[in-house]
């Protein structure tokens, strides 16, 4: 079975350009106009000293110079006008748009089935935030290109109206620095794109580091891991480093050539007023023009540079936007309250795992291989797609490849033994979506009271990122509770009270018990306690269920469990 994101077509760079474009392209428009308008009133301005100039040494009038220097007053007025209400619309539509594409992005990974990008967190969170604001910058860039366009065809108008030569120079000059610059962009392209991947992969190293900062301490890798980065870090420098190279040669270039422009346009200019082909005044306004048009030519000339960044942006955007579900969910729903069924299923350390939790039953599973009892916990939790897997799982009596993935999360919660904890109060932690009616019952039954108790704040008391202000078990405790609030049909956790003494194990046993009585609710341990308290407790070893039983009856005939539980 498909879905629409598998059946759509890959998503190039250039059509998330386009969409950019389409969506903002009332507010390009405008700004189109009024930067365009900015710089013909730029372009006005040496050609209205040159007329003045002409006008005023012709009549030689007090009246004449009065309304010049008006005229002069409603130019300025004009740019001023134009630049200020252009540019606060072009940045508005620049910087919405670029919230759009964060967003979009932040949502395909926060989407229920994970797409097939190939890329760490660290990489997305940069195509995220930085490439979403230079693909954004496209906004901006087109309106700029075309009113710098204006005011050189303005400049070379006005410049033939007074020599054809020097019209003809502007034009052909504009045209060969253009395709010089051109030929250049597409290094720059190239380059970004891979500068760009370079910080993504070393922004994902941090991350992975960071996460994994106190075991790194443990067992003394903290050194090694930083080594790691340091090597990816000066790849991503070295990079970063050619890219300056390339764009520092770009603008000396586009510079250079503007200068020689602008200086070739003033020479001809006074060979042709000292040759008395034009007059003073129009001389005037040919070297006015040609100090003027270095400006908009540098802005024109770089144009090509930015498109270039925005596409390689856009590109990368197109990894994660365009990326197939790892897995292609059904559209059916289980049975509410349903039972949990496990049939012959084979992947990894898994070989041929075959077990039935009927609804409304507490299952602990015993696993003697570790390597076990996460792959079942992935599983479970749809971390592996259904046809990466031999065999079938049902939920409710649906098997999970029928299933929506939205339906699956109401009904089936799986909660891993290093359950995130997020910034926020406790309360945001529990209850993130602010909709249970467990929050006091999960906070009782994982004993998490004493967190609450400790801090006047209580539940309004402020978390660190990752717990950073907690301890291990009270962050253990904290995404039990969380697991608990959910009250889903059927709960899945794994090593829920490892990080806690033994005396709160007992308690939280007995009232994870309690809390779920008549709800479907198994548990992934090697707790003594947590066995104890479960209705049935299966055994798993290589990969098959050998024992099925309570714990007291198989402390009493199976030898190898008691050697492997008993503490």
């Amino acid at each position: 079975m498909t879905t629409p994101d598998a059946q759509r077509s890959r998503r190039p760079g250039s059509d998330i350009l386009r969409t950019a474009v389409r969506r903002n392209v009332g507010a390009m428009v405008w700004g189109t106009v009024l930067m365009g308008l900015y710089q013909a009133g730029e372009t006005a301005f040496p050609i209205a000293l040159g007329l003045i100039v002409e006008h005023t040494m012709t009549e030689r009038s007090p009246a004449s110079l009065a309304l010049s220097i008006g005229a002069l007053a409603v130019l300025i007025t004009i740019v001023s006008l134009s630049w200020r209400f252009g540019m606060r619309i072009l940045q508005k539509a620049n910087t919405t748009e670029a919230h759009r594409w964060r967003v979009r992005v932040a949502a395909c990974g926060l989407q229920p089935v994970a797409r097939d990008t190939g890329l760490k967190s660290g990489e997305v969170l940069t195509i995220a935030t930085e490439d979403a604001d230079q693909t954004a910058d496209i906004v901006e860039v087109v309106p700029m290109l075309i009113s710098s366009m204006v005011s050189v065809l303005i400049a070379a108008v006005a410049l033939s109206m007074a020599s054809l030569p020097l019209g003809l120079l502007v034009m052909v000059g504009t045209v060969a620095i253009l395709s010089v610059l051109s030929v250049m962009s597409k290094r720059i392209g190239s380059s970004t794109e891979e500068q760009q991947a370079r910080v993504a992969r070393a922004g994902a190293k941090v991350a992975d580091l960071i996460a994994g900062l106190r075991p790194l301490h443990g067992f003394g890798g903290n050194h090694a891991a930083f080594r790691s980065y340091r090597k990816v870090s000066t790849e991503a420098k070295e990079q970063a480093v050619t890219v300056a190279r390339v764009n520092g040669a770009y603008a000396g270039t586009a510079l250079g050539l503007n200068a020689a422009l602008a200086a070739s346009v003033t020479l001809t200019a006074g060979w042709l007023a000292f040759d008395r082909q034009i007059s003073i005044g129009e001389l005037v306004m040919a070297v006015g023009l040609a100090q003027f048009i270095m400006e908009p030519l540098r802005l024109f000339s770089d144009m090509p540079k930015y498109v270039m960044t925005a596409r390689a942006s856009a590109e990368r955007m197109a990894l994660v936007l365009s990326a197939a579900p790892a897995a292609a969910p059904g559209t059916e729903r289980p049975a509410p309250g349903g039972d949990l069924e496990i049939d012959c299923v084979r992947y990894g350390a898994l070989q041929g795992v075959k077990f039935h939790v009927p609804a409304g039953e507490f299952t602990a599973i015993t696993a003697y291989q570790p390597g076990a009892a996460a792959e079942l916990a992935s599983v479970l939790a749809l971390s592996v797609p259904p046809d990466a897997y031999e065999g079938v799982v049902r939920v409710g009596g649906k098997r999970l490849a029928e299933l929506s993935v939205e339906s699956v999360r109401e009904h089936l919660l799986v909660n891993p033994y290093d359950g995130e904890i997020f910034a926020g109060t406790l309360r945001s932690n529990i209850d993130p979506s602010g909709t249970s009616r467990m929050v006091p019952e999960a906070v009782e039954a994982s004993m998490l009271t004493d967190v609450v108790a400790l801090h006047r704040q209580g539940l309004d008391y402020e978390v660190r990122d990752r717990g950073a202000n907690l301890s291990g078990g009270q962050r253990q405790r904290l995404s039990l509770a969380r697991a608990l609030a959910a009250d889903s049909d059927v709960l899945v956790l794994r090593d829920p009270t490892t990080a806690v003494d033994a005396v709160t194990e007992q308690l939280v046993a007995r009232n994870i018990a309690k809390l779920r009585r008549g709800r479907t609710t198994v548990v992934i341990t090697s707790s003594p306690a947590l066995l104890d308290a479960a209705d049935r407790v299966l055994v798993l070893d290589d990969g098959v269920v050998t024992a099925d039983g309570t714990h007291r009856g198989l402390l009493a005939g199976d030898e190898a469990y008691c050697l492997a539980v008993t503490r």
